[in-house]
């Protein structure tokens, strides 16, 4: 997801004496205050008991402040480590999978995947550059016409885990708000397509190494500070071939992975490659890369109450009106939603536009 907030490594650090009993099998265990604290491990902290009873897998209820439907997590993981099962394709988290074909609206965007824009990778299908110079960054971003004005743009993350949370997100925040989606999603394609059919861009996103890691385990094919490049080109290509759709990249955690200038090189030649954008959520502002990029500057909900987002938006229009643009990220959090809606909402009186964080990206020195 689109933060630094994940207590996911703490959760998979408290649960390894419950692994032992479980045969070799890895073993998720979140204390409830975190569990109700982010949408990447709102399925699996409220699932403890249930894990103790199931060896290999995890059956799931709940959502972060609302309600949720059942979720099973598989884990398919070595004995010696998390990510030994690289070479197949992804394990998802399993659950209600977005439709097959989702409705369209008056603002859908082209489905996917867009003819000469793909090849053949370890779990599906791969982004590539059409050979007529045609890049998935372009292809797949959602069109925008600049007017001048000043511009906030924002990206809602942590989608496809939670059913209701993700159709709320897709169906219920302004077309121009930008959705990420965490890789591990069971039916991940199927809500992109939703997405795409209600006028959303989307990014999918990358888990990569925090400074607290092993504690904090960002998950299976986590990018890794130390590996040699091929290595983590090997883990991208296994993530960004779960779907197809996304015109960019964002990052999940990754405090250890995005401070590392050689672990950052390969990711962004990885990405410059496959003509990709990349959008992070701060912690690489000002790091160069020959990718199209972007860096949120702040993080609107870090605090879940109403009045505490409303200020972090203020202050986003505050930015935008002194530097012509500005964004933001934030979590498919109920309380989330129904802030950004109201406030997208009044955004045309204050002379400001709301634009698809895709339009604020630059290309920067490598």
């Amino acid at each position: 997801m689109f933060s630094t907030r994940s207590q996911f490594g703490a959760a998979n650090q408290a649960l390894q004496a419950a692994a032992d009993r479980l045969g070799g099998f890895v073993a998720l265990r979140a204390q409830a205050r975190a569990a109700l604290s982010n949408p990447w491990i709102a399925a699996v902290g409220a699932g403890v008991l249930f894990l103790l009873a199931v060896a290999g897998l995890i059956a799931v209820t709940g959502d972060p402040r609302a309600g949720a439907p059942h979720v099973h997590i598989s884990l398919n993981q070595g004995p010696d480590h998390p990510l030994s099962a690289l070479g197949a394709a992804a394990t998802p988290v399993t659950g209600p999978a977005a439709p097959a074909a989702p409705p369209t609206t008056g603002l859908a965007l082209a489905q996917a995947p867009i003819a000469g824009l793909t090849g053949p990778g370890p779990g599906g299908l791969l982004p590539i550059i059409a050979a007529d110079g045609r890049t998935p960054a372009q292809a797949y971003a959602r069109p925008f016409h600049d007017t001048g004005a000043p511009k906030v743009a924002l990206v809602i993350g942590g989608l496809g885990l939670n059913a209701k949370t993700t159709r709320d997100a897709i169906q219920d925040l302004p077309a121009d708000v930008t959705l990420s989606f965490v890789p591990y999603a069971e039916g991940l394609q199927g809500w992109i397509d939703l997405a795409r059919a209600n006028g959303h861009e989307v990014l999918l996103e990358a888990p990569m190494e925090p400074l607290d890691y092993p504690q904090n385990d960002p998950g299976p094919y986590t990018l890794m500070a130390q590996d040699p490049p091929q290595e983590t080109i090997k883990r991208l290509e296994v993530l960004l071939s779960r779907a197809t759709g996304y015109f960019g990249v964002t990052n999940y955690l990754g405090g250890r992975f995005m401070a590392s200038d050689s672990a950052m090189a390969a990711f962004s030649a990885a990405l410059h490659q496959r003509g990709l954008g990349f959008i992070d959520d701060g912690s690489a502002a000002g790091r160069g890369g020959t990718e199209p990029r972007a860096s949120a500057e702040r993080v609107i909900d870090q605090d879940l109450d109403g009045a505490s987002i409303d200020q972090q938006l203020a202050a986003l229009e505050t930015s935008a009106q002194q530097h012509g643009k500005a964004l933001a990220s934030g979590f498919a959090y109920p309380v989330t939603l129904q802030e950004v809606q109201r406030w997208a909402a009044g955004l045309q009186a204050k002379g400001l536009v709301l634009a698809p964080a895709s339009a604020l990206m630059s290309r920067r020195a490598p």
